[in-house]
């Protein structure tokens, strides 16, 4: 799938790592990228948060992680966690927008994303955001007796003085969840980080503060970060058919998710750019000192995960896959 880059455009890549699992997945999305892309024309930026007093404890990657990041081309730049930190880690994908440049188009990649293609190919539009539909109905989870999509969701669009009915996809009946605007937040992208940035931190904020009444029935941990994005992007003119589908996760990047998950669902492709790239001596020294990533390629139980699964007939929820996996002693992450 890689190749040497096409004409296309420049843009900065924006991922974030910390001490731990997400270090690893730094490590092994540059080094598919590196594969994928050996001249990238933009900046790839893993941002790092730093210790705090709303992340106690060492956040800062591993040395080995650092120079193989170092040699793959990638700059780690810091950021200060401000308002989320250990309470809502998914909050640093909003913090870590303020270490970039501002004014500068920007992709943001979920940290667990393997690269297949170069992105400079992807023909993105960044005056009009668009985030991931690689999705199901994660949120709301309608309660019986209790508000619905219609009012849940409008009592969001009318908090922050958005067109409710423009943000609708109107092929779909009313009440059903993919009528209304919902991203899985693996990717998104924008002409400027921080005016991005600003407008996701005031919405999300806004949400945890002081919810609107429809939604004492909702959980936002985890999914904050997703009920904010698809406003954010409405208010910037985005939607969902920003972005040509079969691009970001599609032929040029994959948001793995977890590799049991990967080994599972898949195509052969992407399992042979996983395998491919996690191979060089200077990557698998660094890869195998994380134990679900030892396991899974190193020692080949990915392998035994696929083969309980007919990629033509999988189970119809996330969920399924993972209960099959577990039974079967093959869920790592």
């Amino acid at each position: 799938m890689a190749g040497k880059r096409g004409k296309g455009q420049a843009f900065n890549i924006l991922v974030v790592g910390q001490a731990g699992r997400l270090e690893y997945e730094a490590a092994l999305f540059a080094a598919s990228l590196h594969a994928a892309a050996p001249d990238y024309p933009g900046r790839v930026v893993v941002a790092e948060p730093q210790p705090g007093p709303l992340w106690p404890g060492e956040t800062r990657m591993s040395e080995p992680v650092r120079d193989l990041l170092a040699e793959l081309d990638v700059e780690i730049l810091p950021f200060e966690s401000r308002h989320f930190g250990a309470r809502y880690p998914h909050g640093n994908k909003i913090e870590a927008l303020f270490a970039l440049p501002p004014n500068q188009p920007f992709l943001f990649l979920d940290t667990d994303t393997l690269v297949l293609d170069d992105p400079a190919r992807v023909p993105i539009d960044f005056d009009r955001p668009s985030a991931s539909l690689r999705r199901e109905g994660t949120w709301p989870k309608i309660e019986l007796y209790g508000p619905g999509y219609e009012e849940i969701w409008g009592s969001l669009y009318t908090r922050f003085g958005l067109d409710f009915d423009s943000s609708k996809d109107l092929s779909q009946p009313v009440e059903y969840w993919q009528r209304y605007l919902y991203f899985n937040a693996g990717f998104f992208y924008y002409r400027c980080p921080h005016a991005f940035g600003r407008r996701f931190l005031e919405f999300a904020l806004s949400i945890q503060g002081d919810p609107p009444p429809s939604l004492v029935c909702q959980s936002l941990d985890p999914w904050l970060d997703q009920v904010a994005l698809p406003l954010v992007i409405h208010s910037l003119g985005g939607g969902r058919d920003a972005l040509e589908p079969g691009w970001l996760d599609g032929r040029t990047t994959c948001h793995y998710r977890t590799l049991p998950l990967l080994y599972a669902r898949e195509s052969d492709g992407v399992v042979e750019v996983l395998e491919r790239v996690t191979a060089p001596n200077r990557v698998k020294k660094v890869l195998k000192e994380y134990e679900p990533f030892r396991h899974m390629i190193y020692h080949k139980r990915g392998h035994k995960a696929r083969a309980l699964f007919d990629r033509s007939d999988l189970p119809r929820k996330e969920q399924g896959i993972r209960n099959r996996l577990r039974d079967a002693g093959l869920w790592e992450r």
